[in-house]
């Protein structure tokens, strides 16, 4: 059956020689699945027209269709009806034209849908072998170039690490030889300051030891001198009496320490009464120059309490580096230092037979004879001290201990020496102090 608009257009008067060729869509025959794709023509009818109210010739399958449609119509229907004014013609043009068009487009996408199921895409080829083995050489050549530059980063670290340890390494040993550098020198100059210190206190001990002018002596110039103010012209002082009275004086100080090189009275002197009682095992030397030094055989341990004047090998010998002296007193003191003498530097042999760390003990012995066990009883310890080389030979050390009362017996003890491991040597001790006021004063007690 044509549609409404084909079969208007039939009717209608042409005015133009062009007519469409109108197929309707149901007398088509459906595409075959793998029939070519046949797009739709439009068949132009160029056959000029007479100008005449009579429709325009219709192709012959337009004409059949408009006759079995006029056939099938009923009788009632086949009625002459009403004339209608009829449309513009550019409109049916339109009309027909844009529904050519869609069928068209619908025409198309079927056919490419029916082309696409039909022929399918191709599997795509699997790769080939060299190209994967091309691809992991390029890969192991990456990974071989990548480990190399790791390397390589690697040795320069550990080159930039050594470098850094050396010189910090260096940095650290400049510093450490700075510091003990400085350390040395500090501690020499801290050696020197506690060397003078001890020099200064030596110094200012010997100043107290040292009586320039007793009591009884500023007393008797007190006198002598307030005679010549009596006996001269009235209140002038002689200053000649003065000056010959001070030279006397000094005169007499200088005789005294000449005497005995310390200028202090010794109370274990041999001279004066004193005198070794007893004392550890001594050195017995063999044949050869020591017997010279040390009197050969028979060494007087008297020689401890007697003036050596300084001579080497003058000196009693003790066995070992440790040992100990007694020794009785001229009489009953109240002590107040010691005094420990070895040979001087300048002309000694081998300072190494000094005794070196000492301790002094004191008691009163009132019975002679007494056994050892019996006035160690009484013993008390008087001073501890250490005999020093780099100082005079000559060292004087003070009773440290308080309260002490009246002795006659006196004990000197050493411990070790400066390196002989042979002998001891003691050139001399001696023991100051004063007598008590009162003869009968009861003796020290331990």
């Amino acid at each position: 059956m044509a549609s409404p608009s084909l079969a208007a257009a039939a009717a209608s008067p042409a005015s133009s020689p062009l007519t469409l060729d109108a197929i309707p869509l149901a007398s088509r025959p459906p595409p075959a699945a793998a029939a070519p794709r046949k797009r739709p023509v439009l068949l132009l009818d160029t056959r000029p027209h007479p100008a005449s109210p009579t429709p325009p010739l219709l192709s012959s399958t337009a004409a059949g269709a408009a006759a079995a449609a006029a056939a099938a119509a009923p009788a009632h229907a086949r009625r002459k009806k009403p004339s209608h004014a009829p449309k513009p013609r550019w409109q049916t043009v339109l009309s027909v034209a844009a529904k050519n068009a869609a069928l068209l487009a619908a025409l198309l996408y079927l056919g490419d849908l029916a082309w696409r199921w039909s022929h399918p895409p191709p599997p795509s080829p699997p790769p080939d072998r060299a190209a994967l083995e091309g691809y992991a050489a390029r890969v192991d050549e990456v990974e071989a170039s990548l480990s190399r530059t790791f390397r390589m980063v690697q040795v320069q670290l550990e080159a930039v690490d050594r470098k850094i340890d050396g010189e910090v390494g260096a940095a650290r040993a400049d510093l450490a030889a700075l510091l003990e550098e400085k350390r040395l020198a500090l501690e020499g100059g801290l050696a020197r300051l506690d060397a003078r210190a001890d020099e200064l206190g030596d110094a200012l001990a010997g100043l107290g030891r040292m009586e320039f002018l007793r009591k009884d002596e500023f007393e008797k110039f007190w006198e002598e001198v307030k005679g010549s103010l009596a006996s001269g012209s009235g209140s002038e002082v002689d200053l000649d009496q003065v000056r010959a009275l001070a030279r006397e004086i000094a005169m007499r100080e200088i005789e005294k320490h000449a005497a005995d090189g310390i200028g202090r009275v010794d109370y274990a002197v041999a001279s004066g009464g004193g005198r070794v009682v007893l004392h550890s095992e001594p050195y017995v030397p063999k044949r050869g120059i020591l017997n010279g030094w040390l009197g050969g055989g028979n060494a007087d341990p008297q020689k401890m309490i007697q003036p050596s004047f300084g001579e080497p090998g003058q000196c009693f010998p003790l066995q070992g580096s440790s040992g100990f002296v007694e020794i009785k007193l001229k009489t009953g003191i109240i002590p107040e230092a010691v005094t420990l003498e070895h040979v001087s530097k300048d002309v000694a042999y081998d300072r190494s037979t000094a005794p070196k760390d000492c301790r002094v003990y004191g008691w009163y012995d009132e019975t002679p004879g007494e056994t050892q066990s019996g006035h160690a009883a009484k013993m008390a310890a008087l001073a501890e001290f250490t005999y020093d080389l780099d100082k005079n030979n000559i060292q004087t050390f003070d009773v440290t201990a308080p309260d002490v009362g009246m002795i006659n017996m006196i004990r000197l003890e050493f411990t070790s020496n400066h390196g002989s491991s042979l002998l001891t040597c003691i050139y001399r001790l001696r023991v100051h102090g004063h007598e008590p006021v009162s003869p009968g004063t009861a003796g020290f007690q331990a």
